[in-house]
């Protein structure tokens, strides 16, 4: 029996995202590299909660998992969808945003047909010994554990839902639920006459208008929003080149102060809701109110509105203490349940725990991380650690959008194997984000906006 030790893996992935199954397609036919990517979960799923009938995608379907680095390869949309007798429907459609729905079913066909992914691993610790990394590997059907070692680490453990801290008292509550849950809980909402919706992004729109088009006028149906406006994502096509990959670097080069402002500021680059839907939900209630006054609806639409605090009703249901952020007028809001669309948050897995004195860390705790996604390590720490999605803070708004998934997995493929593996194009962009350098002087350092100028910043953004 041979119980010689396997050679170390050239790349071993935790967690299996878009982000790392495009990492694990590109990755897969280069000859003679050794690739791993492991999940916990029994199969791949994509934000299962918010998969509501009709929802689009927010990118074009080229945004796959592969064919904005390599046209060719089989795992791209295209080749899906020769796989299931489907190009000529697809043609005839003219969509160029897929369906929320078929783009989770075609990363699942590439997900199975991968052989470098493993569904069903956890994995539950990371070290570092002898000038490699050891990944201690649970199978989450039979307890086995077994161990598997790797010259350089992807990590695509993906964010995780925020419960905002005005809503601690509700955590756990049955009337009270995030967003990534909605298809979960939905059917439980049904004999619910009043519900409330917060935030204002994407996930907000589309439940509220799932929930429109589920109930009459016998359920009163809400919408809070903190930000002053419903206003539309970006989607010019000037605007759009903030997800390239020149903007990323203009990005990366300027100081954290900076970083941090834009990234609040911009935040209709990647937290608004579609024009769309937003469009949809407009045409839902004036369909629904003709012939009688907007007013007789039970629908409230409430931005500049902030939850300041939200707890169980003494006599049943939920209260939520408001405040009307233009006016500081605070109300009181009773209702029967809260679908809270709060977002995401890039999260530590706790894996990685072991590792942590070796990582080098920001002055607010997150990775440092190179333009090669590269988190910054101390030096006795000499293998790579990349991570994809948790460098917000760093590389700017594309950071989660899935049109930059597939360079990104190119860009870490490259400094993985030390060599050109897939070819990367020196200039994506029209727009030159940078001022032009003075001759024979360097380039200035950007100040961080002073509050007006980020104002007139959130205007622009996607």
């Amino acid at each position: 029996m041979d119980t010689s030790t396997p050679p170390p893996y050239d790349l071993l992935g935790v967690g299996i995202g878009p982000f790392n199954l495009s990492l694990a397609a590109l990755a897969e036919p280069v000859p003679g590299l050794r690739t791993l990517f492991c999940d916990q979960r029994p199969e791949f799923r994509w934000h299962h909660g918010m998969l509501v009938d009709g929802a689009r995608m927010q990118v074009p379907f080229l945004a796959d998992l592969v064919s904005l680095v390599d046209p060719t390869s089989p795992w791209s949309f295209l080749n899906y969808l020769r796989a299931q007798d489907r190009l000529f429907p697809f043609y005839f459609a003219e969509r160029f945003q897929l369906p929320r729905r078929e783009y989770d079913h075609y990363c699942r066909w590439a997900a199975e047909r991968l052989a470098n992914c493993r569904f069903g691993t956890e994995v539950t610790a990371l070290h570092w010994e002898d000038g490699l990394f050891r990944a201690e590997l649970t199978d989450t059907e039979t307890g086995r554990r077994s161990t598997a070692r790797a010259r350089n680490l992807a990590l695509g453990v993906g964010t995780r839902p925020v419960l905002p801290e005005a809503f601690a008292a509700l955590a756990g509550h049955p009337g009270a639920f995030h967003s990534a849950d909605y298809l979960d809980r939905r059917d439980g909402l049904a004999d619910v006459r009043d519900i409330t919706v917060v935030g204002s992004g994407q996930s907000g729109a589309e439940v509220f208008l799932d929930l429109l088009r589920r109930h009459d006028d016998g359920v009163r149906l809400r919408w809070l929003t903190r930000t002053r406006a419903l206003a539309p994502m970006e989607y010019s096509k000037l605007g759009l080149e903030h997800f390239t990959p020149d903007y990323t670097r203009y990005f990366h080069s300027l100081p954290a102060p900076v970083r941090d402002a834009l990234v609040a500021a911009q935040w209709q680059l990647h937290k608004a809701a579609s024009a769309e839907t937003l469009a949809e939900i407009h045409d839902h209630l004036y369909e629904r109110t003709i012939g009688r006054a907007i007013d007789t609806a039970p629908v409230e639409i409430t931005p500049g509105t902030a939850v300041d605090d939200a707890r169980p009703g003494p006599c049943g249901g939920l209260e939520l203490r408001c405040r009307h952020t233009d006016s500081g007028t605070e109300h009181v809001l009773r209702t029967d349940a809260v679908v809270l669309a709060t977002g995401y948050r890039a999260a530590r897995p706790a894996a990685l725990e072991p590792l942590a004195h070796l990582i080098d860390w920001d002055e607010a705790g997150r990775y440092r991380v190179d333009l090669d996604h590269r988190v910054a390590t101390r030096p006795e720490l000499t293998g790579g650690l990349y991570v994809q999605n948790a460098e917000l803070h760093t590389h700017g708004v594309g950071t989660p959008d899935l049109g930059l998934g597939a360079h990104r997995a190119a860009v870490i493929l490259n400094a993985v194997t030390g060599r050109t593996v897939h070819r990367l194009p020196d200039r994506t962009a029209w727009t030159g984000f940078a001022p032009p350098a003075p001759a024979g002087r360097a380039q200035p350092t950007p100040a961080v906006p002073r509050p007006q100028e980020l104002t007139r910043a959130a205007t622009v953004g996607r």
